[in-house]
């Protein structure tokens, strides 16, 4: 009785045992953490059952597998050269790089096998479809709005993969040896060309300001003449009013006074001169000064 007592105990033990490790077994199977940089694909019978998020998530133990665990971090792919040909025939090497990240997990895993390789060849296709469509100065000149062609060309071709193209760059533009050296030709004529330019320029400007400042000079030069006559205008006819008012003694009075200012004028220059008059000249001045004297006596 006691043994059948044990062996009875013993079973029951087992069978809780059993059914605890079974419950244990379920729940390790049944409950999934995601962290949070992944996302898990889940499949039922070898097909795609559904895609778990971060945190906690159940699945039915046994029937569902977490098959493919997918990092959904920014990825960045080597740095990678392709030569190119733009559309005036000049050779290239084009250095690229690129970051993209997984959106879409369950379009990852079942439509592409080498995620990197795939995106790297489609960089190198379109870079050099790009660039042969452009020329080499567009190339050089044109880099931000060649990034973003190529940018959105990708992240077109890669859609279907579920992936985004989160930055693509051109870190450098490599020419071969001639094409260098025939660059470096046309740059050391296109400065020798702004220079000629240049100086040509500031020849003309010269120019131009000393036709400028002949002119101004010119024009001053008039004026000081309009006034000048203007003047001789104004005595002109001042005399003449004086004549019309005082008649004839007035006349020889200023001609006696125009007389007498020569004289003194001609006196006041430098060394010694020797004036000659005529014996008619003398009379005239003395009839002048006499004149003279009689007015400051009026």
């Amino acid at each position: 009785m006691s043994e059948e007592l044990i062996l009875s105990l013993l079973s029951e033990n087992l069978i809780l045992s059993l059914g605890a490790l079974f419950l244990l077994l379920c729940l390790f199977l049944g409950v999934r953490i995601v962290p949070q940089s992944e996302k898990y694909v889940v499949e039922r019978f070898g097909r795609l059952h559904s895609v778990l998020g971060p945190g906690i998530n159940f699945i039915v133990p046994f029937l569902d597998v977490a098959r493919h665990k997918v990092s959904v971090l920014e990825r960045q792919l080597p740095n990678a050269s392709q030569d190119a040909i733009t559309s005036d025939n000049a050779l290239v090497q084009v250095e690229t790089s690129v970051f993209y990240r997984v959106t879409e997990p369950e379009r990852t895993v079942y439509r592409i096998r080498d995620v990197d390789g795939a995106v790297q060849t489609t960089i190198a296709g379109i870079v050099r479809a790009e660039i042969g469509k452009m020329e080499l100065d567009e190339v050089q000149s044109n880099r931000s709005h060649l990034i973003a062609e190529i940018k959105t060309l990708v992240e077109e071709a890669v859609n279907d993969w579920g992936i985004e193209v989160t930055r693509a760059e051109i870190l450098d533009v490599n020419l071969d040896v001639a094409t260098r050296e025939a660059m470096l030709q046309q740059l050391n004529a296109e400065r020798a060309r702004r220079a000629s330019v240049t100086e040509a320029e500031g020849h003309k400007r010269a120019i131009e300001l000393n036709a400028d400042a002949e002119l101004y000079a010119a024009e001053q030069a008039a004026k000081g003449r309009r006034i000048s006559a203007d003047a001789e205008a104004y005595a002109t006819q001042v005399e003449a009013e004086a004549i019309a008012a005082h008649g004839i003694e007035s006349a020889q009075y200023q001609v006696a006074l125009k007389q007498v200012e020569a004289v003194t004028e001609i006196a006041r220059g430098d060394g010694q001169q020797t004036i000659v008059l005529p014996a008619s000249a003398m009379d005239a001045f003395g009839e002048a000064f006499a004149m003279l004297a009689g007015r400051s006596k009026k």
